[in-house]
């Protein structure tokens, strides 16, 4: 298992909460045991295998804000490619599940796991892929991206289905599983649903089908959780369930 993070990533880059000063920090922490590897940016041409040029240009206009951008969508581009050799998982901001092919909201920029996973796509490394996102909120854009796509299939967890994740993944085939990872669904988050021992669940039963269906690749990006008290606890337990 390898952690994606770079120290870029500490920036507070605006005043929401994804962008708060010790929500990195928290996580790192907890993660401190583990191996970390630095990505590099992405390249326009990666950007724009999901997004429209009228949308890039825009997060570009932003300076402070493109940076970590473009890095948090290099920072899931590496972890989709760690993915072939073992499991990562990318500790990345700004998050990227609420941007679209030509608009963002929900402190979201540019859509991290979904160049992530056309990227694979396009170069001809995988056939299909499927996305798991258990954020609290439903990630639009990724479904947007991804609509009409037939080689790829999102799956958004409802309340506490633990187990819809796994009838999702047990129904489909695929090459790789990427997961859109967010924790403001906790019991002491936005969310008031999820214990911490649930994280660690869903990260077992992704590691489960990912070895019987896909040669074991599978890799996780960053998106919600907002309660720095936890929010390393929370990352820790998925990240072992995952590895």
């Amino acid at each position: 298992m390898k952690i994606v993070f770079h120290p870029k990533f500490y920036t507070v880059y605006t005043s929401d909460p994804a962008a708060e000063a010790g929500r990195m920090e928290a996580i790192m922490e907890e993660l401190r045991d583990y191996e970390v590897v630095e990505p590099e940016p992405a390249r326009m041409d990666d950007i724009l295998l999901i997004h429209t040029r009228e949308h890039y240009m825009y997060v570009k206009s932003e300076p402070e804000i493109y940076e970590v951008a473009i890095l948090a969508a290099g920072g899931a581009i590496l972890a989709s490619e760690i993915a072939f050799n073992e499991p990562a998982f990318a500790a990345i901001r700004p998050p990227g599940h609420h941007a679209s092919p030509d608009s963002s909201w929900g402190f979201c920029y540019f859509n991290n796991i979904a160049i992530a996973v056309k990227k694979l796509l396009v170069e001809g490394k995988i056939k299909r892929a499927v996305i798991v996102d258990f954020d609290l909120h439903y990630g639009d854009g990724t479904a947007n991206a991804f609509a009409g796509v037939e080689e790829v299939k999102y799956h958004h967890m409802k309340g506490a289905d633990i187990a819809g994740i796994e009838q999702f993944l047990k129904e489909n085939d695929y090459d790789i599983i990427a997961v859109s990872a967010g924790f403001d669904r906790h019991k002491d988050d936005w969310g008031g649903i999820l214990e911490t021992e649930d994280y660690r669940e869903i990260g077992k039963i992704v590691k489960e089908y990912a070895e019987e269906k896909c040669e074991g690749r599978r890799f996780a990006v960053l998106e919600g959780g907002y309660n720095h008290s936890v929010l390393g606890k929370n990352v820790r337990a998925f990240v072992k369930g995952l590895e």
